[in-house]
């Protein structure tokens, strides 16, 4: 509990060089504070190294829902009755052109290019397969509407008025008909107030679901995993299930979930400048599966709120669906540039 509290506190430039060090003994007699001591000499200098820059490759651009799956649909009074899995078809194919076009370097593999229903595991299995180093997640958001009541109109209708005439015995009811004129109401949807787009990461107490991703667990199919070791990127048939490989494992959940929030915080911070409401970066308590269940830093964006009148009109305009692509892109290009900057940076040290 000790090395694992120590390991995932650990810059990440040395995160990198730890599959090194642990390779110079095999697992069985890995030693955890020799372990320890093999890191204080890389930390001192003592052991150099090189490393290459980690560069940014792939990026795996997911439309949510589609085919069966509607997603949340535009339900209020006056709706373009959009459905959300062809607004995220829209703004994920624009999205796809922009990166491909300002980041030609960049592998950019859409989940879906049509109207076809994926489930969240196959959304994960095509970008892990795919060995994505982003996974972009384009939903649109909802809420629980409002009823409304409003008069629309009048009836005529008839009413009787009660009467009694004689006693006793004798004693009756008389009804006299009489009419008047009564509203007419009728319900509706009211329309959300809330308006925005906001970004969502994987939820921190969700990590082992995360961990089993990586580790490639629950029955999938073991694959060699690429560890960056030196001066080489190689593959090694490492053991991600033994004690040592899980505090690896724990190492990459931790960066992935900061990268995580980086880039989140990039998209954020580019949709404010469109003078949209930037909602924040947001953790959902149950999770969200499938940024759980790749195999690399994840994003979902909730474009807008589909049951909004005015974010309704924005996600299904040519303009707005081009802004959001324009914004997320200029997301992805200042995480690049940060990510390749930090490595380059440590490279050289």
């Amino acid at each position: 509990m000790g090395l694992t509290t120590k390991l995932t506190n650990l810059p990440e430039d040395s995160l990198r060089i730890l599959p090194v060090a642990l390779k110079t003994q095999p697992m069985t007699r890995l030693n955890p504070y020799k372990t320890i001591a093999i890191l204080a000499l890389l930390f001192t200098g003592t052991i150099g190294f090189c490393q290459p820059t980690k560069k940014l490759k792939t990026i795996i651009v997911d439309a949510g829902h589609g085919g069966t799956d509607f997603g949340a649909v535009g339900q209020y009074q006056h709706s373009l009755r959009s459905a959300e899995k062809n607004v995220t078809l829209a703004i994920s194919l624009k999205l796809v052109d922009e990166l491909r076009k300002r980041l030609p370097d960049v592998t950019v593999v859409p989940t879906r290019t049509t109207d076809i229903y994926q489930s969240p595991s196959e959304k994960a299995q095509i970008a892990n397969s795919k060995k994505g180093d982003l996974f972009i997640c384009i939903h649109a958001d909802s809420g629980p509407l409002k009823t409304g009541r409003r008069q629309v109109g009048t009836r005529t209708v008839t009413r009787y008025k009660v009467t009694t005439s004689g006693k006793g015995k004798k004693k009756k009811k008389i009804k006299t008909p009489y009419q008047v004129d009564e509203p007419v109401y009728e319900t509706y949807k009211m329309p959300l107030t809330r308006s925005g787009t906001s970004v969502w990461i994987f939820a921190a107490h969700k990590t082992s679901d995360k961990l089993k991703a990586i580790m490639k667990e629950s029955g999938e199919t073991e694959e060699d995993y690429e560890i960056e070791s030196g001066a080489d990127s190689m593959v090694n048939n490492f053991d991600f299930n033994t004690p040592e490989g899980m505090t690896i494992a724990q190492i990459y959940a931790k960066r992935y979930q900061e990268k995580s929030d980086r880039l989140a915080a990039y998209v954020n911070d580019e949709v404010d400048k469109t003078n949209r409401a930037a909602l924040g970066v947001n953790q959902r308590q149950k999770g969200i599966w499938v940024l759980q269940a790749t195999n690399m830093p994840a994003i979902l964006i909730e474009t807008g709120f589909i049951n909004n009148a005015e974010d309704e009109r924005y996600l299904n305009s040519e303009s707005g669906q081009q802004e959001l692509a324009e914004s997320i892109t200029n997301a992805v290009i200042r995480y690049k540039a940060q990510m390749e900057n930090l490595n380059g940076n440590q490279s050289a040290k």
